[in-house]
């Protein structure tokens, strides 16, 4: 029998992994959370997780938004660290990683989720300041360009009407959410990835949770764009495309023009070697 090097899943878990698409509509967000205007779902993220890593090893999300990549780890038995701009959303991060250790009880004992109040875009000099361990995998989701500040966002209409919730992330220059030019956030993103080989173990998969963006009637490829930009840092191993089948549709362009309603992500793999 073949050595499992990579996780701790059965040959059947395994192959049902390999699939190259998948349906995940994700439970309702508990009111503590809503307040992130795109947070992603910590039940896909464990998927994720117990696939490219074993109980006890390291996993970063350098953009941490509200926890979810963090609560996934410390569900699973993984050690975890965050990086977050916004201070809110850290300290929602926080409230919601100490809630889990109260639920997982004895499980969460000896196991670091951290979040750190900070740029990204500074990872390198984090590390040092915060004696950051080498990560075994990288599991995020960055803002999907400036699309959350599009007036036209069937999501954002909704939450306009509750003065809780955030329609964007911040009024931030540094926030990537708030770069209005798509070829200089391609180079922003794509140099946060880059900067954090240095501290990946070699061989450790890095995944992105990204989509194309509609603006102004054209489509970016930014799934593409950052794919290829990464190219020169990661080795591009594959794609995983999460569908979901849980959203309305809505009548875009009818009688007029052809406007698909985009249910579906591009879960990019990236590995150091």
């Amino acid at each position: 029998m073949k050595i499992n090097r990579l996780n701790e899943l059965t040959a059947r878990q395994w192959i049902k992994f390999q699939k190259s698409w998948f349906i995940h509509n994700p439970p309702p967000r508990q009111r503590g959370v809503l307040r992130h205007p795109a947070k992603f779902p910590e039940t896909l993220a464990q998927e994720f997780i117990e696939f490219f890593t074993k109980p006890g090893q390291v996993v970063l999300d350098p953009m941490a938004g509200t926890g979810s990549s963090l609560v996934a780890a410390l569900t699973c038995g993984r050690h975890s660290y965050g990086i977050e701009l916004n201070a809110a959303y850290a300290d929602i991060a926080r409230q919601v990683l100490a809630e889990e250790r109260i639920k997982l009880g004895d499980k969460a004992i000896g196991l670091t989720a951290e979040v750190i109040t900070a740029n990204a875009a500074n990872f390198p000099n984090l590390a040092g300041a915060y004696h950051l361990p080498v990560s075994d995998y990288v599991i995020t989701s960055p803002p999907y360009w400036d699309m959350l500040h599009a007036r036209g966002a069937q999501t954002q209409k909704k939450r306009r009407t509750d003065p809780e919730l955030d329609v964007f992330y911040s009024d931030d220059p540094e926030d990537l959410g708030n770069e209005s030019n798509y070829e200089t956030f391609i180079l922003r993103l794509s140099s946060i990835y880059a900067s954090l080989q240095p501290f990946l173990r070699s061989g450790a998969y890095l995944t992105i949770v990204v989509k194309n963006v509609k603006k102004g009637g054209k489509i970016y490829p930014l799934a593409w764009d950052l794919a290829r930009a990464l190219t020169a840092t990661y080795t591009l191993k594959d794609e995983k495309i999460w569908c979901q089948d849980d959203i309305r549709l809505a009548p875009y362009g009818m009688g007029n023009a052809w406007v698909s309603n985009t249910f579906h992500h591009y879960c990019l793999q990236f590995r150091n070697v």
